[in-house]
């Protein structure tokens, strides 16, 4: 009982985390009159603050040390932090000038980029229902380049960065919280500095806006950290898979603020494009799950397997014995063990952890 607590817990928090990521563009034209740079910069500045109590709270702090000592983590986080640094601020001034519902396929694309690098730089190889999504998606950018009358240059600079941060972020291999305060450490002087910088000028709207403006700047922290957390609260108590599926909450959400509430223009040439994103993205999700289930029952198997087999191992011909798990002798073959078991040949299917959305 407690278990199924624990995941009904952990479907409110995962869905709560992308419901707020989704519904995020309510937010960003509540700051106007200030600009994109001066509200990421606030943003920056404001979640460090946040995370930096959320630490203290949680009494985490050992992973400081262990980061300053270790220069090429070091390296990475400052990568993760520029990548992020171009995302959010896209994503804001996309947000602000209209482009909701462009900002959203950026989203909605972003698995296909994940992929499309994962084939490109770690040599990884795909599924036949993998490169059909992939050259489905490629189908859908050319359909909505032509509708747009441009490439979806909003799009591919949001999937792309938040692809290569996602990239990065596993390869630094650090909680969501320390990997935000870490990135928003990293970005914290020149955000603050050019804060400074548009005071000194006159040019900052943060007093000038009056007290209810420089409270939603303020702001801009909490709306950070608190799906942050969430989402961290949603990946400790249910599977990845779940996690995966619920990341299309976001752009979901994104997409219909940008049709209903913004009202922007969909002729059918857009239309055509995103279903074909859509269409991308189910065979995507259905090879996934197809995956993961014929995974956990081999896995099953094998386990029901080893359960069952006789305690003394079988003499080989050469007279050593071939214990579970033991390499097999030279020109044989050995049984994947369970662990082994829950990987596919293929690209691995992104991790949910670094697909936060912004």
């Amino acid at each position: 009982m407690e278990g199924k607590n624990e995941q009904r817990a952990g479907l409110l928090y995962g869905i709560g985390a992308y419901v707020m990521w989704g519904l995020v563009p309510l937010f960003w034209p509540l700051l106007k009159p200030s600009g994109a740079i001066e509200i990421l910069a606030h943003r920056m500045v404001w979640s460090l603050g946040v995370v930096t109590i959320a630490l203290l709270a949680v009494r985490r702090w050992a992973w400081i040390g262990e980061l300053v000592r270790d220069r090429r983590k070091l390296a990475l986080i400052s990568v993760a932090a520029a990548t992020i640094t171009v995302n959010w601020g896209l994503y804001i001034w996309a947000v602000n000038n209209g482009q909701v519902v462009e900002a959203s396929l950026g989203y909605f694309i972003n698995p296909l980029v994940t992929i499309a690098m994962g084939v490109l730089l770690l040599g990884e190889r795909l599924r036949p229902v993998q490169w059909v999504a992939v050259a489905t998606g490629l189908a859908a950018v050319l359909v909505l380049a032509i509708g747009y009358g441009r490439p979806p240059w909003i799009s591919l600079v949001l999937a792309f960065s938040f692809a290569t941060y996602g990239l990065v972020k596993k390869k630094v291999n650090m909680g969501g919280l320390e990997s935000l305060a870490a990135e928003t450490a990293v970005l914290f002087v020149p955000a603050l500095g050019f804060l400074l910088w548009l005071a000194a000028t006159g040019k900052s709207t943060f007093t000038a806006g009056g007290t209810g403006h420089g409270f939603l700047l303020a702001a801009t922290g909490i709306v950070t950290a608190i799906p942050l957390i969430c989402f961290g609260a949603a990946a400790v108590r249910v599977p990845l898979s779940t996690l995966g599926l619920l990341q299309y909450l976001a752009p979901i959400f994104q997409f219909g603020l940008g049709v209903v509430y913004f009202k922007e223009s969909m002729p059918p040439e857009r239309w055509a494009g995103f279903a074909l994103v859509w269409l991308a993205l189910s065979l995507l999700t259905w090879d996934a799950l197809r995956t993961a289930r014929r995974n956990r029952a081999l896995a099953v198997k094998l386990l029901a397997t080893a359960a069952t087999a006789p305690a003394t191992a079988t003499p080989t011909p050469e007279g050593a014995a071939i214990l579970p798990g033991d390499a097999a002798p030279p020109g044989g073959t050995t049984a994947p063990t369970p662990e082994a078991a829950t990987t596919t040949t293929g690209t691995e299917a992104p991790n949910p952890a670094q697909q936060k959305i912004t």
